[in-house]
Protein backbone atom coordinates (compact mmCIF):
# COMPACT_ATOMS: atom_id res chain seq x y z
CA UNK A 1 0.00 0.00 0.00
CA UNK A 2 1.47 3.46 -1.14
CA UNK A 3 -0.15 6.48 0.89
CA UNK A 4 0.63 9.97 -0.38
CA UNK A 5 1.24 12.54 2.30
CA UNK A 6 0.77 16.13 1.16
CA UNK A 7 -0.18 18.97 3.59
CA UNK A 8 0.05 22.18 3.31
CA UNK A 9 1.89 24.11 6.22
CA UNK A 10 0.22 24.53 9.73
CA UNK A 11 1.03 28.23 9.78
CA UNK A 12 2.16 29.61 13.18
CA UNK A 13 3.04 25.83 14.44
CA UNK A 14 4.35 23.61 11.34
CA UNK A 15 5.55 23.81 8.09
CA UNK A 16 4.34 21.55 5.45
CA UNK A 17 7.48 19.66 5.65
CA UNK A 18 7.92 19.03 9.32
CA UNK A 19 3.55 18.22 9.01
CA UNK A 20 4.58 15.64 6.37
CA UNK A 21 6.86 13.80 8.71
CA UNK A 22 5.10 13.70 11.36
CA UNK A 23 1.82 12.39 9.89
CA UNK A 24 4.17 9.97 8.23
CA UNK A 25 5.47 8.79 11.28
CA UNK A 26 1.88 8.32 12.20
CA UNK A 27 1.13 6.59 9.66
CA UNK A 28 4.55 3.76 10.13
CA UNK A 29 2.74 3.48 13.65
CA UNK A 30 -0.47 1.92 12.83
CA UNK A 31 1.58 0.09 9.88
CA UNK A 32 5.41 0.00 8.92
CA UNK A 33 4.95 -1.91 5.63
CA UNK A 34 2.76 0.82 3.80
CA UNK A 35 4.85 3.02 1.22
CA UNK A 36 4.78 6.94 2.08
CA UNK A 37 5.61 9.37 -0.50
CA UNK A 38 6.27 12.60 1.16
CA UNK A 39 5.14 15.61 -1.23
CA UNK A 40 4.68 18.43 1.29
CA UNK A 41 3.13 21.70 -0.82
CA UNK A 42 2.31 25.14 -0.28
CA UNK A 43 -0.39 27.35 -2.58
CA UNK A 44 2.26 29.70 -4.32
CA UNK A 45 2.44 31.78 -1.22
CA UNK A 46 5.14 31.10 1.53
CA UNK A 47 6.85 28.00 1.68
CA UNK A 48 6.42 27.25 -2.02
CA UNK A 49 10.00 27.43 -2.69
CA UNK A 50 10.92 25.04 0.29
CA UNK A 51 8.18 22.70 -1.03
CA UNK A 52 9.24 22.61 -4.44
CA UNK A 53 13.00 22.29 -3.63
CA UNK A 54 12.32 19.68 -1.06
CA UNK A 55 9.41 17.37 -3.65
CA UNK A 56 12.50 17.40 -6.70
CA UNK A 57 15.26 17.26 -4.68
CA UNK A 58 16.67 20.69 -5.91
CA UNK A 59 18.83 22.87 -4.14
CA UNK A 60 18.90 26.77 -2.59
CA UNK A 61 21.11 29.76 -4.16
CA UNK A 62 21.62 32.58 -1.62
CA UNK A 63 21.90 35.97 -3.49
CA UNK A 64 22.19 39.71 -1.93
CA UNK A 65 19.18 42.10 -3.13
CA UNK A 66 17.37 45.20 -1.93
CA UNK A 67 14.63 44.11 0.61
CA UNK A 68 11.18 46.77 0.16
CA UNK A 69 12.56 49.61 1.51
CA UNK A 70 16.23 49.58 -0.42
CA UNK A 71 18.21 47.54 2.78
CA UNK A 72 20.23 45.17 1.92
CA UNK A 73 19.65 41.26 2.79
CA UNK A 74 20.34 37.62 1.68
CA UNK A 75 17.65 36.20 -0.15
CA UNK A 76 17.19 32.53 -1.39
CA UNK A 77 15.92 31.13 -4.63
CA UNK A 78 15.66 27.70 -5.73
CA UNK A 79 17.01 25.76 -8.15
CA UNK A 80 14.76 22.32 -8.64
CA UNK A 81 15.50 18.82 -9.50
CA UNK A 82 15.92 19.14 -13.03
CA UNK A 83 18.72 21.83 -12.73
CA UNK A 84 16.82 23.56 -15.18
CA UNK A 85 14.22 25.86 -13.54
CA UNK A 86 14.11 28.19 -11.00
CA UNK A 87 11.80 29.05 -8.44
CA UNK A 88 11.35 32.38 -6.84
CA UNK A 89 9.47 33.28 -3.77
CA UNK A 90 8.59 37.01 -4.31
CA UNK A 91 8.17 37.13 -0.34
CA UNK A 92 11.64 36.36 0.19
CA UNK A 93 12.91 39.46 -1.52
CA UNK A 94 9.48 42.10 -1.53
CA UNK A 95 7.37 40.48 1.16
CA UNK A 96 5.35 41.88 4.13
CA UNK A 97 7.30 40.07 6.57
CA UNK A 98 10.79 41.55 6.04
CA UNK A 99 9.26 44.53 7.48
CA UNK A 100 7.97 45.57 10.97
CA UNK A 101 4.22 46.89 11.86
CA UNK A 102 6.06 50.25 11.93
CA UNK A 103 7.94 49.96 8.13
CA UNK A 104 4.97 49.13 6.36
CA UNK A 105 4.83 51.89 3.55
CA UNK A 106 3.28 51.04 0.47
CA UNK A 107 4.07 54.76 -0.91
CA UNK A 108 8.03 53.92 -1.08
CA UNK A 109 7.91 49.26 -0.68
CA UNK A 110 9.65 48.74 -3.94
CA UNK A 111 9.93 45.41 -5.83
CA UNK A 112 13.31 45.89 -7.00
CA UNK A 113 14.77 43.35 -4.90
CA UNK A 114 12.53 40.42 -6.54
CA UNK A 115 14.09 42.21 -10.42
CA UNK A 116 17.26 41.75 -9.26
CA UNK A 117 16.66 37.87 -7.88
CA UNK A 118 15.35 36.99 -11.65
CA UNK A 119 18.50 38.97 -13.16
CA UNK A 120 20.81 37.01 -10.54
CA UNK A 121 18.87 33.99 -12.29
CA UNK A 122 19.37 35.01 -15.72
CA UNK A 123 23.42 35.45 -14.95
CA UNK A 124 23.41 31.96 -14.20
CA UNK A 125 21.91 30.97 -17.63
CA UNK A 126 18.62 29.68 -16.26
CA UNK A 127 15.74 30.60 -18.35
CA UNK A 128 12.62 28.82 -16.90
CA UNK A 129 11.45 30.23 -14.04
CA UNK A 130 8.01 29.61 -11.79
CA UNK A 131 7.56 32.68 -9.38
CA UNK A 132 5.51 33.00 -6.48
CA UNK A 133 3.65 36.22 -5.92
CA UNK A 134 2.19 35.80 -2.43
CA UNK A 135 3.38 37.76 0.88
CA UNK A 136 4.25 41.16 -0.74
CA UNK A 137 4.89 44.69 1.06
CA UNK A 138 4.65 46.28 -2.28
CA UNK A 139 2.15 48.14 -4.55
CA UNK A 140 4.75 49.85 -6.94
CA UNK A 141 2.75 48.11 -10.11
CA UNK A 142 6.45 45.92 -10.31
CA UNK A 143 8.30 48.82 -11.62
CA UNK A 144 10.77 47.83 -9.01
CA UNK A 145 11.41 44.79 -10.59
CA UNK A 146 11.16 45.96 -14.45
CA UNK A 147 13.95 48.66 -12.83
CA UNK A 148 15.95 45.68 -11.41
CA UNK A 149 15.92 44.43 -15.51
CA UNK A 150 16.95 47.55 -16.92
CA UNK A 151 13.60 49.17 -18.11
CA UNK A 152 13.24 52.98 -16.82
CA UNK A 153 10.64 54.84 -15.41
CA UNK A 154 11.34 59.08 -16.12
CA UNK A 155 9.63 62.66 -15.32
CA UNK A 156 8.82 65.36 -17.35
CA UNK A 157 13.15 66.02 -16.79
CA UNK A 158 13.84 62.60 -18.62
CA UNK A 159 15.23 61.93 -14.60
CA UNK A 160 14.71 58.72 -13.45
CA UNK A 161 11.37 58.43 -10.34
CA UNK A 162 12.26 57.31 -7.07
CA UNK A 163 11.32 54.00 -5.73
CA UNK A 164 7.55 52.80 -4.24
CA UNK A 165 4.08 53.88 -5.90
CA UNK A 166 3.96 57.32 -5.07
CA UNK A 167 6.67 58.49 -7.31
CA UNK A 168 4.47 57.29 -10.34
CA UNK A 169 2.27 60.59 -9.91
CA UNK A 170 5.15 62.15 -12.07
CA UNK A 171 5.79 59.32 -14.26
CA UNK A 172 5.87 60.73 -17.67
CA UNK A 173 7.33 58.27 -20.32
CA UNK A 174 8.34 54.21 -19.93
CA UNK A 175 11.85 53.90 -21.49
CA UNK A 176 12.42 49.79 -22.31
CA UNK A 177 15.31 50.37 -25.07
CA UNK A 178 17.31 48.39 -22.20
CA UNK A 179 15.12 45.79 -20.66
CA UNK A 180 16.59 42.51 -20.48
CA UNK A 181 16.85 40.76 -23.90
CA UNK A 182 17.01 37.27 -22.21
CA UNK A 183 13.56 37.80 -20.80
CA UNK A 184 11.81 37.06 -24.32
CA UNK A 185 13.75 33.79 -24.20
CA UNK A 186 12.61 32.48 -21.21
CA UNK A 187 9.59 30.54 -19.77
CA UNK A 188 8.01 32.25 -17.07
CA UNK A 189 4.53 30.79 -14.65
CA UNK A 190 3.34 33.07 -12.16
CA UNK A 191 1.50 31.40 -9.03
CA UNK A 192 -0.96 33.46 -8.22
CA UNK A 193 -4.43 32.94 -6.50
CA UNK A 194 -5.55 36.54 -7.49
CA UNK A 195 -8.25 37.49 -9.97
CA UNK A 196 -8.47 41.04 -9.48
CA UNK A 197 -7.76 43.80 -11.78
CA UNK A 198 -5.05 46.71 -11.88
CA UNK A 199 -7.27 49.57 -10.48
CA UNK A 200 -10.55 50.29 -9.02
CA UNK A 201 -13.03 48.83 -6.53
CA UNK A 202 -11.66 45.49 -6.42
CA UNK A 203 -7.89 46.36 -7.79
CA UNK A 204 -4.75 46.00 -6.06
CA UNK A 205 -5.06 49.15 -4.12
CA UNK A 206 -8.13 49.02 -2.33
CA UNK A 207 -8.47 45.31 -1.90
CA UNK A 208 -4.90 44.84 -0.54
CA UNK A 209 -3.19 48.14 0.45
CA UNK A 210 -4.31 48.28 3.83
CA UNK A 211 -2.93 45.37 4.76
CA UNK A 212 0.33 46.78 3.53
CA UNK A 213 -0.09 50.33 5.43
CA UNK A 214 -2.01 51.76 3.03
CA UNK A 215 -4.52 54.39 5.13
CA UNK A 216 -7.61 55.69 3.10
CA UNK A 217 -5.97 58.66 1.73
CA UNK A 218 -3.24 56.72 0.25
CA UNK A 219 -5.18 53.96 -1.04
CA UNK A 220 -7.07 56.95 -3.61
CA UNK A 221 -3.51 58.25 -4.66
CA UNK A 222 -1.91 55.31 -5.41
CA UNK A 223 -4.77 53.76 -7.19
CA UNK A 224 -4.71 57.13 -9.16
CA UNK A 225 -1.23 56.55 -9.80
CA UNK A 226 -1.74 52.51 -11.21
CA UNK A 227 -4.43 53.91 -13.10
CA UNK A 228 -0.96 56.76 -14.61
CA UNK A 229 1.26 54.03 -15.04
CA UNK A 230 -1.30 51.67 -16.97
CA UNK A 231 -2.20 54.46 -19.18
CA UNK A 232 1.41 54.83 -20.18
CA UNK A 233 1.92 50.86 -20.18
CA UNK A 234 -0.96 50.62 -22.81
CA UNK A 235 0.69 53.55 -24.74
CA UNK A 236 4.23 51.58 -24.75
CA UNK A 237 2.81 47.73 -25.33
CA UNK A 238 -1.42 48.42 -26.82
CA UNK A 239 -1.79 46.04 -22.96
CA UNK A 240 -4.81 47.46 -21.10
CA UNK A 241 -3.94 46.02 -17.50
CA UNK A 242 -6.70 48.54 -15.84
CA UNK A 243 -9.18 45.82 -15.42
CA UNK A 244 -7.27 42.88 -16.58
CA UNK A 245 -7.77 40.02 -13.93
CA UNK A 246 -4.62 39.23 -12.13
CA UNK A 247 -2.87 42.27 -13.05
CA UNK A 248 -3.94 43.27 -9.87
CA UNK A 249 -1.64 40.61 -8.11
CA UNK A 250 0.61 41.51 -4.96
CA UNK A 251 0.59 44.89 -5.74
CA UNK A 252 0.41 45.06 -9.18
CA UNK A 253 3.42 43.02 -10.18
CA UNK A 254 0.83 40.99 -11.51
CA UNK A 255 0.10 43.69 -14.20
CA UNK A 256 3.98 44.27 -15.11
CA UNK A 257 4.54 40.50 -16.05
CA UNK A 258 1.16 40.47 -18.23
CA UNK A 259 2.39 43.11 -19.89
CA UNK A 260 6.36 42.75 -20.21
CA UNK A 261 6.92 39.21 -19.74
CA UNK A 262 6.17 35.47 -21.63
CA UNK A 263 4.19 34.37 -19.13
CA UNK A 264 1.07 32.09 -18.12
CA UNK A 265 -0.66 33.03 -14.58
CA UNK A 266 -1.92 29.63 -12.87
CA UNK A 267 -3.50 29.05 -9.43
CA UNK A 268 -0.66 28.52 -6.62
CA UNK A 269 -1.50 24.95 -6.00
CA UNK A 270 -1.79 23.64 -9.89
CA UNK A 271 1.86 25.06 -10.08
CA UNK A 272 3.12 23.60 -7.42
CA UNK A 273 1.58 20.31 -8.14
CA UNK A 274 3.07 20.07 -11.76
CA UNK A 275 6.11 20.99 -10.70
CA UNK A 276 6.42 17.85 -8.25
CA UNK A 277 5.04 15.46 -10.34
CA UNK A 278 1.77 14.93 -8.19
CA UNK A 279 -0.26 13.34 -10.88
CA UNK A 280 2.84 10.55 -11.69
CA UNK A 281 3.04 9.91 -7.52
CA UNK A 282 -0.92 9.56 -8.08
CA UNK A 283 -0.61 6.34 -10.28
CA UNK A 284 0.09 3.70 -7.69
CA UNK A 285 -1.46 5.08 -4.66
CA UNK A 286 -4.09 3.98 -2.30
CA UNK A 287 -5.11 7.31 -0.61
CA UNK A 288 -3.86 10.89 -0.46
CA UNK A 289 -3.56 12.33 3.18
CA UNK A 290 -3.56 16.64 3.24
CA UNK A 291 -4.01 19.26 5.98
CA UNK A 292 -3.31 22.71 6.75
CA UNK A 293 -3.61 24.65 9.68
CA UNK A 294 -7.14 26.06 9.35
CA UNK A 295 -9.69 24.22 6.81
CA UNK A 296 -13.36 26.65 6.68
CA UNK A 297 -15.38 27.99 3.63
CA UNK A 298 -12.22 29.65 2.21
CA UNK A 299 -10.48 25.66 1.57
CA UNK A 300 -13.13 25.46 -0.65
CA UNK A 301 -11.97 28.46 -3.20
CA UNK A 302 -8.76 26.80 -4.37
CA UNK A 303 -6.60 25.90 -1.50
CA UNK A 304 -4.10 23.59 -1.71
CA UNK A 305 -5.58 21.04 0.12
CA UNK A 306 -9.11 21.43 -2.34
CA UNK A 307 -6.61 21.14 -5.15
CA UNK A 308 -4.74 17.99 -4.01
CA UNK A 309 -8.52 16.73 -3.55
CA UNK A 310 -9.83 17.40 -7.36
CA UNK A 311 -6.17 16.09 -8.72
CA UNK A 312 -6.61 12.83 -6.41
CA UNK A 313 -10.50 12.21 -7.51
CA UNK A 314 -9.19 12.19 -11.25
CA UNK A 315 -7.37 9.29 -10.45
CA UNK A 316 -10.13 7.88 -7.93
CA UNK A 317 -7.68 8.14 -5.37
CA UNK A 318 -9.38 8.70 -2.02
CA UNK A 319 -8.39 11.91 -0.25
CA UNK A 320 -8.06 12.65 3.61
CA UNK A 321 -8.04 16.31 4.89
CA UNK A 322 -6.65 16.45 8.74
CA UNK A 323 -6.22 19.71 9.55
CA UNK A 324 -5.12 21.51 12.86
CA UNK A 325 -8.71 22.97 13.13
CA UNK A 326 -11.66 22.06 10.75
CA UNK A 327 -14.57 24.76 11.06
CA UNK A 328 -17.66 23.19 11.59
CA UNK A 329 -20.21 24.73 9.07
CA UNK A 330 -17.17 24.06 6.26
CA UNK A 331 -17.00 20.32 6.80
CA UNK A 332 -20.37 19.15 4.91
CA UNK A 333 -18.89 20.78 1.57
CA UNK A 334 -15.89 19.51 2.09
CA UNK A 335 -17.07 15.98 2.81
CA UNK A 336 -17.90 16.12 -1.03
CA UNK A 337 -13.56 15.87 -1.58
CA UNK A 338 -12.67 14.02 1.62
CA UNK A 339 -13.33 10.46 2.68
CA UNK A 340 -12.85 11.56 6.06
CA UNK A 341 -12.06 14.61 8.02
CA UNK A 342 -10.35 15.16 10.98
CA UNK A 343 -9.61 18.19 12.55
CA UNK A 344 -6.64 17.97 15.73
CA UNK A 345 -8.53 20.49 17.94
CA UNK A 346 -11.45 18.85 19.01
CA UNK A 347 -13.69 18.59 22.32
CA UNK A 348 -10.57 16.54 23.95
CA UNK A 349 -7.57 19.21 22.50
CA UNK A 350 -8.46 22.47 22.64
CA UNK A 351 -6.82 25.30 19.32
CA UNK A 352 -4.01 26.73 21.86
CA UNK A 353 -2.78 22.95 22.67
CA UNK A 354 -2.87 21.65 19.47
CA UNK A 355 -0.89 24.69 18.34
CA UNK A 356 1.76 24.79 21.09
CA UNK A 357 2.09 21.16 20.52
CA UNK A 358 1.16 20.81 17.58
CA UNK A 359 3.48 18.03 16.76
CA UNK A 360 2.45 15.59 19.40
CA UNK A 361 -1.27 16.12 18.66
CA UNK A 362 -1.14 15.65 14.69
CA UNK A 363 1.13 12.84 14.90
CA UNK A 364 -1.71 11.19 17.39
CA UNK A 365 -4.94 12.14 15.31
CA UNK A 366 -3.07 11.07 11.94
CA UNK A 367 -2.84 8.19 13.49
CA UNK A 368 -6.50 7.33 14.61
CA UNK A 369 -7.73 8.42 11.53
CA UNK A 370 -5.17 5.99 9.53
CA UNK A 371 -6.22 3.08 11.73
CA UNK A 372 -10.30 4.13 11.34
CA UNK A 373 -9.36 4.19 7.42
CA UNK A 374 -7.66 0.61 7.76
CA UNK A 375 -10.45 -0.60 9.76
CA UNK A 376 -7.13 -2.06 11.91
Amino acid sequence: MKIIVSPDSFKGSLSATDAAKVMAEAIHNVDETIETVLLPVADGGEGTLNSLVNATNGKIKLVRVQDPLGRMISAEYGILGDEETCMIEMAKSSGLTLLSQGERNPLTASTYGTGEIILHALNAGYRKFVIGIGGSATNDGGTGMLRALGMKFLDTQGMELAEGAEALQCLEKIDTSNFDERIKASQFVIACDVNNPLVGPNGATTVFGPQKGATEEMVKAIDANLNHLADLIEKETGIALHQKAGAGAAGGIGGAFLAFFPVHLKPGIDVVMTAIDFEGHLQSASYVLTGEGKSDLQTLSGKAPIGIAKLAAKHHVPAVLISGYVEGESRKQLANYFIEIASVANKQVSSEESIANAAFHLKQRTYETVQRLLNL
